[in-house]
């Protein structure tokens, strides 16, 4: 426990910061009870689009002779960029996914065999899926810090300054007790002397 000052002035400064820890407190509770709500809901869109990938994935499995075919789709599209936006959730900035660009190269139909453009639509899904589930990861990781870092101040609130300012203030409290009931004695004392002597 730190030193404290046993003065009135200590006292109303231990009862303001008792008022202040006391009313910053339901704030904190209110943010972190936000926080886990908003990860368990990012979670389980990150287990559906996962689930969902997985589901085309197996999918997938059925083409993986038809793309053994010489038709090199590979070469007919290529990821752009991934376009996210900037979001804000209980105070955390966290990117939100909006789109992914691709780059696709024209290709003649009569060359090429007849799935392709059926390949490329799925793989552009896929590829979506991909990017969007890595894009929810990111918001998980970042508000699953905001949450650590949230409940370590609720905690240093709810089990270190709360109770430490009571204590200081109960400390206080006895101190300037005895103070005043050793000056009424005195005082008494000091009149009994006072009336002997007259």
């Amino acid at each position: 426990m730190a030193k404290i000052k046993l003065t009135k002035n200590e006292l109303k400064k231990q009862k303001d910061s008792l008022k202040r820890f006391e009313r910053y407190l339901p704030t904190l509770q209110l943010k972190k009870q936000q926080l886990q709500m908003v990860i368990r809901q990012v979670e389980h869109t990150r287990r559906e689009k996962t689930d969902e990938q997985e589901q085309l994935s197996n999918e997938l499995e059925n083409w993986i002779a038809v793309f053994g075919e010489n038709a090199d789709i590979k070469n007919l599209i290529a990821l752009g960029e991934i376009v996210t936006d900037t979001g804000n959730i209980a105070g955390v900035d966290i990117p939100v996914f909006k789109e992914i660009t691709f780059k696709e190269e024209r290709y003649d139909l009569f060359e090429k065999p007849l799935w392709v453009d059926k390949g490329i639509s799925t793989l552009k899904y896929a590829l979506s899926l991909f990017a969007e589930i890595k894009v929810l990861k990111e918001q998980v990781s970042l508000l699953g810090e905001e949450l650590r870092i949230t409940t370590q101040r609720v905690n240093l609130f709810e089990k270190v300054k709360i109770p430490e300012a009571r204590e200081h203030i109960r400390t206080i409290r006895i101190y300037l007790g005895d103070q005043q009931t050793a000056a009424v004695v005195r005082g008494k004392i000091a009149k009994n002397n006072i009336v002997k002597v007259n």
